[in-house]
């Protein structure tokens, strides 16, 4: 059986798409900031939403996901946001009366601005460089 994953552990456990960070004190700072904020997501949020999930895997219900493949810092704005939200509200009113099931809505936001890659090189034009692995990287 696998290691379960914990915040002590993840280290441990294997990768396959981590970027090289050739400044270890830079990262290892950036860790130690990350570490005091507050949780993006909290864990009832977590435990409502399996539970909801659970309901769409046998049938009465329907998961809306939707959001951009990739995100730009450049393009994340409240507008987007509100905007992205409204279209996935319109679409599950439409669901809901259709379907005559709940629809459970995630949106796939503020977390698309890191994008694994199959190799970490690409050629553009003839010239070998780094994969694009997003805004974030």
């Amino acid at each position: 059986m696998t290691e379960k994953w914990s915040p002590e552990n993840w280290r441990t456990m294997p990768v396959k798409h981590l970027p090289s960070y050739p400044d270890a004190e830079a990262l290892t700072a950036a860790e130690q900031q990350l570490s005091v904020y507050p949780p993006l997501v909290f864990a009832g949020e977590a435990r409502k939403l399996k539970k909801a999930l659970a309901k769409v895997s046998e049938g009465k219900a329907f998961l809306l996901q939707g959001g951009d493949c990739a995100e730009s810092f450049k393009e994340f704005h409240p507008n987007n946001i509100r905007d992205t939200f409204k279209v996935l509200l319109q679409m599950a009113v439409v669901l809901t009366f259709g379907g005559a099931v709940p629809v459970v809505k995630v949106g796939r936001l503020a977390g698309q601005f890191a994008k694994p890659r199959s190799s970490p090189t690409e050629e553009i034009g003839g010239v070998s460089m780094p994969s694009y692995l997003g805004d974030i990287i």
